[in-house]
């Protein structure tokens, strides 16, 4: 689930993946606001219900129809999605109310969910598609329940570090539905949402994506890479030895330009970008695995006249997501990783990796479907 898009893939390890059913619909996110400012338009109450979802589009429609002098109404779970404080969420002229209260309000009713499993079975049965899943493999990016003062971006990022100096891989973020932190809570409320009638993972996107380009065989067969996946919201770069992460830098993608995506990921690689000039520019951070630099690289460098993203002695520089037109004949010289043929679902296919993970099980079906290899399968 991504801010612009969810993306749908229907995967059976009996047939070629390039088979795969797919859809590319709109995000919850883009639904619920878009029901906002239908509100907005019709001077209607919003009523928000549902869980903590994905924030974005709607919270910014949410603001525009405060702004405009109309009412909202929001649950405590639904409200959550706004902001972790609920004190927060008042402040913003949202009245808080019980779900009781909420039913008998004649308003737009806008229940939020990062999953509705009855529209994508609906959507699939509309062309006489067995439904039966066997397994849920689930992706969102959770900023985690921060404590009150506390950035929620630093807080994100703490996570991602606790992963990675707990197990030094891309598969450690995944987690079964029982596994799943506490400060979680997106993520959390989106497994409940799947229910328990199938075995079920849950992985973060930006891994998820890392995961899906390290399938593209172009990627597969260098030593190292930079993985660098450009989503609707969030920039996330993985500098990587196969799944192994030698370190990283999350960003947003609509505050750092193409010239700023170029010298970070430059100088991930040579090991000189610090913390705080990604935090200090609106972004999350940088991580070293090993507690200090892993560079200087013989990849492109600060200083290089020319990136060297291509080249026989350095990094490859892989770029995904729905935003990587932004380093299109940019100096990285970027190859846009194309798994099983299709960008768009790179998250899917690295949630199928996640679920051979934690499935055992299943895994030798479904790498061998996937043909990820023995040496990165390890």
């Amino acid at each position: 689930m991504g801010t612009g898009t969810q993306d749908i893939l229907l995967f059976d390890s009996a047939q070629s993946v390039e088979n795969a059913l797919q859809m590319i619909m709109p995000s919850a996110t883009e639904i619920a606001a878009g029901r906002i400012r239908r509100a907005t338009r019709e001077d209607r109450p919003v009523v928000l219900t549902g869980v903590t979802a994905g924030g974005g589009p709607c919270a910014w429609a949410l603001e525009r129809h405060l702004e405009a002098g109309l009412v909202a109404f929001a649950t405590p779970e639904a409200a959550k999605t706004f902001d972790d404080d609920l004190e927060g969420v008042r402040r913003m002229g949202v009245e808080l109310i019980s779900d009781d209260e909420a039913a008998r309000i004649d308003g737009e009713q806008v229940r939020l969910r990062d999953l509705d499993l009855d529209a994508v079975r609906a959507a699939f049965q509309a062309f006489d598609v067995d439904t039966r899943f066997d397994g849920l493999a689930l992706g969102c990016l959770d900023h985690g329940a921060s404590p009150p003062g506390y950035s929620d971006r630093l807080f994100r990022f703490d996570h991602l570090r606790r992963v990675v100096a707990a197990r030094n891989d891309l598969r450690a973020f995944a987690y079964l539905p029982q596994e799943l932190p506490e400060y979680l809570t997106r993520a959390r409320a989106l497994m409940d949402a799947a229910g328990a009638d199938a075995p079920a993972v849950f992985l973060d996107t930006g891994p998820a994506a890392a995961l899906g380009a390290l399938q593209d065989p172009q990627v597969a067969a260098r030593e190292e890479q930079l993985v660098l996946n450009l989503g609707n919201m969030h920039a996330l770069a993985f500098h990587l030895r196969g799944t192994r992460i030698l370190s990283l830098y999350e960003h947003h993608t609509g505050e750092i330009t193409a010239e700023q995506l170029v010298d970070f990921s430059r100088r991930l690689i040579d090991g000189t970008l610090a913390h705080e000039e990604v935090f200090d520019s609106k972004g999350h951070g940088v991580y070293y695995a090993d507690g200090e630099p892993a560079g200087p690289s013989t990849g492109p460098s600060a200083s290089s006249g020319q990136a060297q993203g291509r080249a026989d002695d350095g990094p490859l520089i892989a770029v995904t997501g729905p935003q990587r037109g932004k380093l299109r004949g940019s100096a990285l010289e970027p190859y846009f990783a194309v798994p099983h043929g299709d960008m768009m679902v790179s998250g899917c296919y690295g949630l199928l990796w996640a679920f051979a993970e934690k499935h055992p099980q299943h895994a030798e079906e479904i790498l061998d479907a996937l043909g990820v290899g023995a040496a990165l399968a390890r």
